[in-house]
């Protein structure tokens, strides 16, 4: 009878203990898929100096994208809510500040009275393979991108400069397998948010393997090509590639660039980058210093060196950036015309 007992009483504690197992994992499977809300974001500002031309004056400075204010100056403040559930989910992404201002500077309607609004969409994951994305999303275009917590460089680069920053619409993205993915777009006109105003449309289309990315933008008025990629050429050294062609239909201009993103890690904490950028646009396209040659066309050649160390959630960036030009597209410290501008920067970013 003894015997008996025990028996039982050891079916009985196992039963227990199978069920607590059972109730543990289901309660862990339940907590690994349920929806997760997520707040993140960065703050940043930085100095920037130039070296061979005056300081008192805004238009002094290399010709793209933000980080050109002189002296102490403001990044940007970037709030980012998301929902993220088991089919379905969304992004909103807020931006405050003059790095902000300059990213939805396109928005026709409510760029002028305090547009903040950077990305704002929703999405469907249709399968495992499958996500539908609609809504305002940053471009799929390009090396760089808005958030300088993305960005090696903190000052940007021709090519993004004049590509677009954002585009809205909808977007379908494709897991093909083995490292393959695709990406089909139909959109609004380049950089327009919050409205068509034209009843024109773009398609986007992206092919991407392991890290490398083609792609294509079309619209009615204008059509480019895009390469983004990078290699790990060893453990510590990466080498980030970006090259485009920009055409517009009627002579409105073109642009062609391409950039070397070098990047060694001398530590855990400290990274030393470089951006070698060559970039010519035609037809007096853009404002490289707003001054051109007989034909319309300019081109400049930019390296900018950056070191990248990191403090906890804290990056710091020193920078210095040599931009020259095929035109006296800038002046010297005796304000004549020139066609070089050196300049340097130091940046704090802090994530969260």
């Amino acid at each position: 009878m003894k015997t008996i007992i025990n028996t039982n009483f050891v079916k009985n504690l196992a039963f227990a203990a199978l069920a607590l197992i059972s109730v543990s994992a289901f309660a862990q499977e339940e907590e690994e898929t349920a929806p997760k809300f997520s707040f993140s974001g960065s703050v940043d500002a930085y100095y920037r100096a130039n070296l061979t031309a005056p300081n008192d004056e805004e238009a002094i400075a290399p010709g793209s994208s933000f980080a050109n204010l002189p002296g102490f100056s403001l990044g940007m403040a970037n709030l980012v809510a998301a929902y993220e559930g088991e089919k379905v989910g969304f992004v909103a992404d807020l931006v405050f500040g003059p790095r902000g201002t300059d990213a939805v500077f396109a928005s026709p309607m409510y760029s002028m009275t305090g547009d903040i609004i950077n990305q704002l969409y929703v999405y469907w994951n249709v399968s495992d393979d499958v996500t539908l994305t609609f809504g305002n999303f940053n471009t799929f275009l390009g090396y760089e991108v808005i958030s300088p917590v993305a960005n090696f460089n903190y000052s940007t680069s021709y090519l993004f400069s004049y590509g677009p920053f954002s585009h809205t619409g909808l977007k379908a993205d494709f897991d093909l397998g083995n490292d393959w993915s695709a990406m089909l777009a139909v959109m609004n006109p380049t950089d327009l948010t919050e409205f068509n105003p034209t009843g024109d449309y773009a398609v986007g289309a992206q092919l991407g393997y392991s890290g490398q990315f083609l792609n294509f933008v079309y619209s009615q008025s204008s059509f480019e090509i895009d390469f983004t990629g990078g290699f790990d050429v060893t453990e510590d050294f990466f080498l980030g590639i970006n090259a485009a062609h920009f055409s517009a239909d009627d002579n409105a201009g073109s642009f062609t660039g391409v950039a070397l993103y070098p990047q060694l890690a001398t530590s855990e904490n400290f990274t030393l980058g470089l951006r070698g950028e060559y970039f010519m646009e035609t037809d007096e396209f853009g404002a490289i210093g707003d001054v051109f040659d007989a034909d319309g066309d300019a081109s400049v050649f930019a390296i900018t060196l950056t070191g990248s160390a990191t403090i906890g959630d804290l990056i710091l960036k020193p920078e210095i950036r040599l931009d020259s030009a095929s035109e006296d597209t800038f002046i010297d410290n005796d304000l004549a015309p020139t066609a070089s501008l050196a300049s340097v920067l130091f940046a704090a970013i802090y994530s969260f």
